[in-house]
């Protein structure tokens, strides 16, 4: 099973989405996939101009020649497809957007209801994987901040006629890289294997399972302890800052 995931944060691979990705991909390594990972930060994609030529006057082609070509490639082999991303104003990063929507030749101009709901008719020979899965970060501290991304990653695997197969959410992100920081006092080693069982579930056994992702999206401290702690090392970073 092959499994492509790109990862939207401009951080990389040192930000706080890849603590949850990097064990996530790990785990479905470990149940036997080929995993194959791209940085949208490495990536040179230009924004899609609504020109609408790859519906008609070259069906299937963008008129631009960047590395989205080989992107889409990756995509058809792929069986799997893993979007990581940091919360941005309620969404994803605006490189992720970029990709996304550079995927228009994908699909053909005309119009189908599809599960009561109209939806543009796929492109023959255009796979962009069989399930969709999710992977976030927040500095908030309520669940519910992700709802408005969660509900855009279903409604694009919806239009793609693909699975949306659960996502692993992490608010509170600034936790875990500076947990001794934030004076977290318990350990957070069983949110990282709770991201790498959700791996090895998803490929394994097709899913995750909701007792697995709840693990990863675990409360981490009490909201007005968080806020405090947060709100201490912002006011230490800007007096560090204002000093030089």
């Amino acid at each position: 099973m092959k499994v492509l995931a790109i990862n939207g944060s401009p951080k990389m691979d040192k930000g706080n989405t890849a603590l949850i990705l990097n064990p996530f991909l790990e785990g479905m390594r470990e149940a036997g996939a080929e995993v194959e990972i791209l940085y949208t930060k490495k990536l040179k994609i230009n924004p899609c101009q609504g020109c609408f030529n790859c519906w008609f006057k070259t069906p299937g082609q963008c008129f631009q020649k960047d590395d989205m070509e080989s992107v889409r490639e990756k995509y058809r082999d792929a069986d799997i497809v893993v979007y990581a991303t940091p919360l941005y104003v309620d969404g994803m990063t605006g490189p992720l957007k970029n990709l996304l929507d550079r995927l228009v030749p994908g699909a053909q101009p005309f119009i189908q209801v599809k599960d009561g709901h109209s939806r543009h008719v796929p492109r023959e020979g255009f796979q962009y994987g069989r399930k969709v899965v999710l992977v976030s970060n927040c500095g908030f501290w309520e669940m519910d901040n992700f709802e408005p991304l969660v509900h855009h990653m279903k409604a694009l695997a919806a239009n793609m006629g693909r699975e949306f197969a659960g996502a692993l959410l992490r608010p509170c992100g600034p936790v875990l890289g500076l947990g001794a920081v934030f004076g977290i006092k318990r350990p957070v080693d069983d949110i990282f294997e709770a991201a790498r069982e959700a791996g090895r579930q998803l490929i394994r056994e097709g899913k995750m399972s909701e007792e697995t992702l709840k693990i990863v999206s675990r409360e981490l401290m009490p909201r007005e302890e968080y806020i405090n702690n947060a709100n201490r090392i912002f006011q230490q970073m800007l007096s560090a800052v204002t000093k030089k």
